[in-house]
């Protein structure tokens, strides 16, 4: 048996099929004819591109606007004139071979990338590799696997999964994957749990140890991979996958329902989102409203200019509407860091994680937030709008934010324009600061949103998407409870209401522990909802307020982890 990280629930019983890419042996050769050898250049790079938009095209049927980011992220390199131009030149001056000069322009850039102390040039370089892995291919006549078209059921084996690889998939065949490296924040996994696939990640070894056609279990609930497997073993894993199945069944009978706790205390299961096009996600799941909708996307995928206050306001009049009347949390730009624009360069960082993103960005470019502003209030009639500004630090950016909203919406209305009376502005908390500060800040703000993410990251030092430390990330850890305590209570005292639209609100054990702790709103994805509902509607709200009191004066993550075990009895 193989251990790893459960990233997508489910269980799968299949074959192995291994997913090796073909081994590029590249020998620098000197040429004549570097006419020939641009031509080959040429060619790779426009089949690159074309193969990286046919696989785009078909991910775009069962993936988010958000996951199809990194095949634009994908394509912009393939299409990038420079990269194309380093190659060429060396062809010319050096006179050597199209993949030679291929292979030594990208392990440059690679290494380059790598060796930045800055975490989104890094993950960059992971993204030059796939790209010029795909081109090298192009170059040499190789042909890379295609997961589209898998033609029998198979769990997929594998070191790694690219963008590509996971944007080809087909669910009628793909049963699962188990790869090697990975963690439960990376592309792969999230890509897994939005086709709601089984996927176990981190498996030391697995790849040696399989070969093609072997039987495989993946038990993705338990994070177990059984080889190999008796008669008896398969019966009962199909026995638990049938099971499993069902219990998704039974879930959507609970789609229409409140989430409310069995002694009668009621909270919202709201969804997270990235575009219009994910709101019917959150309605079939029974999303009681939309706790973050991540506008940067709409930034992202803008080609040459910050998108217009027209393009903006059609967004969120498409969700407010979509959403009904329920209530929907937008968050304001909250770009930089890991999230880069096509037409806008940033100032050099040193840790632009730690430096101008988000609220600080738009505080700087008040032109570029007062659009945004502008078509936020614009489309405020359309639903409930409620509108929360990312990484606030001190009481004066947002009272400084704030201020600048209430410009634009003087502005509006002296134009005539209809905004709505009953619009929300309030604050996301994911600056440990802001959470010791929250019974001050909870006087201007509206509302609190707590990201839990960035919370942890930021209160740990530790970056989640590092898997040497990613044992830090520890969501039900005694001192980040206390922070998720200061902030509620602080809400509570000025009698606003606060939600969490990070990973952990969808985390089932930390469900139990946040309802005692007085959350008022719990924001995940989507999939998540209906677990999340049916644990919330089994809970006493005063056995967890008890427990969420002992939980927080314990001293490590797991004594609360047995603490919220023993409370829910399991």
């Amino acid at each position: 048996m193989f251990k790893g990280i459960a990233a997508s629930q489910g269980i799968a019983v299949a074959k192995v099929y291994k997913l090796q890419q073909p081994v590029l042996d590249i020998q620098k050769a000197s040429v004549e004819d570097t006419a020939a050898e641009v031509e080959k250049v040429e060619k790779a790079f426009a089949k690159t591109v074309s193969d990286i938009e046919k696989i785009k095209e078909v991910a775009s049927k069962h993936l988010k606007e958000e996951e199809l980011a990194i095949f634009d992220a994908h394509l912009m390199m393939a299409n990038d004139p420079d990269y194309k131009a380093q190659i060429i030149d060396k062809v010319n001056t050096e006179k050597i071979n199209a993949e030679a000069a291929a292979d030594e322009v990208s392990k440059a850039m690679v290494e380059m990338f790598e060796a930045m102390d800055n975490e989104y040039f890094k993950e960059r370089a992971a993204d030059i590799k796939d790209v010029s892995f795909r081109l090298l291919c192009n170059l040499t006549g190789k042909e890379i696997p295609n997961l589209a078209t898998l033609d029998s059921p198979v769990v997929i084996v594998a070191k790694d999964l690219t963008p590509s690889d996971t944007g080809s998939l087909n669910k009628e065949f793909a049963k699962g994957f188990a790869t090697e490296v990975g963690g439960r924040t990376s592309h792969s996994a999230i890509m897994a749990r939005s086709l709601e696939i089984p996927a176990i990640v981190g498996v030391k070894g697995i790849l040696d140890a399989t070969t093609n056609g072997q039987t495989i279990i993946l038990d993705a609930i338990a994070g177990e991979v059984i080889l190999d497997p008796s008669e008896d073993q398969i019966k009962e894993y199909e026995k638990k996958a049938a099971d499993f199945a069902a219990e998704k069944e039974a879930l959507r009978k609970l789609k229409d329902e409140p989430t409310v706790s069995k002694d009668g205390h009621k909270v919202l299961a709201v969804g997270n989102i990235g575009s219009p096009a994910d709101v019917d996600g959150v309605l079939a799941n029974g999303g009681e409203g939309v706790g973050l909708f991540r506008t940067e996307f709409l930034y992202m995928k803008s080609e040459d200019d910050f998108p217009s206050e027209d393009v903006q306001y059609e967004a969120y009049k498409a969700v407010l509407e979509g959403m009904a009347g329920k209530p929907v949390v937008i968050r304001t730009l909250d770009i930089g860091g890991d999230k880069k624009l096509k037409y806008y360069s940033f100032p050099e960082e040193m840790n632009p994680f730690l430096g101008v993103r988000a609220i600080r960005f738009c505080l700087q470019r008040k032109d570029i937030f007062r659009t945004q502003l502008r078509a936020l209030l614009r489309a405020s009639v359309y639903g409930k709008l409620c509108i929360m500004f990312p990484m606030i630090a001190t009481v004066n950016e947002f009272k400084e934010a704030k201020a600048l909203y209430d410009e634009e919406r003087a502005k509006l209305i002296a134009e005539g324009v209809k905004v709505a009376d009953d619009v929300e502005v309030g604050c996301m908390i994911e600056i440990p600061a802001a959470a010791v500060l929250a019974e001050k800040l909870a006087k201007y703000a509206d509302f609190f949103s707590i990201g839990t993410n960035d919370l942890i990251q930021y209160s740990m030092a530790a970056d989640r998407m590092s898997e040497p430390v990613s044992y830090l990330y520890q969501p039900l850890n005694p001192s980040i409870l206390r922070l998720v305590k200061m902030t509620i209570d602080g809400s509570h005292a000025h009698g606003k209401w606060c939600g969490m639209c990070g990973e952990m609100a969808g985390d089932e054990l930390a469900a139990p522990v946040l309802l005692g702790l007085g959350l008022d709103e719990f924001s995940m994805s989507a999939t998540s909802i209906l677990r999340a509902r049916r644990m919330i509607n089994s809970l006493s709200y005063e056995e967890m307020k008890v427990m969420a009191d002992k939980a927080v004066e314990l001293d490590t993550m797991e004594e609360v982890t047995d603490l919220v075990k023993a409370s829910i009895g399991k």
